[in-house]
């Protein structure tokens, strides 16, 4: 019994093993707690819905492309770049209308001869489009109406065919394919 008492390294054992034991309670801790807050800062994530998209040939106008977006997410997206059929729609050939209403009607061809500002009627409700010029910025739980005027040269030979329209946004590329329609023959 002297030899356990006298004895300085069973001491030491026992006080280093707490150590490293409240040391790892402690590291877990901060684990759990980072891991949290990575959790709930990523709850709101980007969610778009591309819905009721189309292209057209109109022998007189030319091609002309059309989706609807719905912002489904937690936050606010920024629109920086449309493609149709991989080529990138330049912003002076694009017009929009951006709406907190719902929209159940489909998206016909504008016979305008030109996209740009003025009145498109969707189901029969005339909405408002402005000519964009920049990246569109579309808030949580609005929609936008996007037309495209002449998107990536479409032509006659292009009718039945399936083409891609890309959404790129800063954090992801949101991707739908249409068959190109021709238009009501002259």
């Amino acid at each position: 019994m002297n030899k356990l008492l006298k004895n300085r390294l069973a001491l030491s054992t026992v006080v280093t093993t707490l150590i490293i034991l409240v040391v790892s309670v402690l590291l877990a801790t901060v684990v759990v707690y980072y891991a949290t807050n990575v959790v709930s800062t990523r709850v709101q994530e980007e969610s778009l819905h591309l819905t009721k998209q189309h292209v057209w040939y109109d022998p007189v106008n030319g091609g002309q492309a059309a989706i609807m977006i719905i912002n489904t997410g937690g936050r606010d997206v920024v629109l920086d770049k449309i493609s149709v059929r991989g080529q990138e729609s330049p912003w002076a050939k694009v017009c929009y209308n951006i709406t907190t209403g719902a929209i159940s009607a489909d998206l016909t061809y504008n016979s305008s001869s030109t996209l740009g500002a003025g009145n498109i009627s969707v189901g029969g409700t005339p909405y408002a489009f402005s000519a964009a010029s920049t990246d569109l910025i579309l808030k949580s739980g609005y929609t936008i109406i996007i037309y495209i005027d002449d998107p990536d040269s479409i032509s006659i030979n292009d009718v039945g065919l399936t083409v891609s329209i890309a959404i790129y946004t800063s954090n992801a590329v949101h991707y739908q394919e249409a068959n190109v329609e021709a238009t009501t023959m002259p």
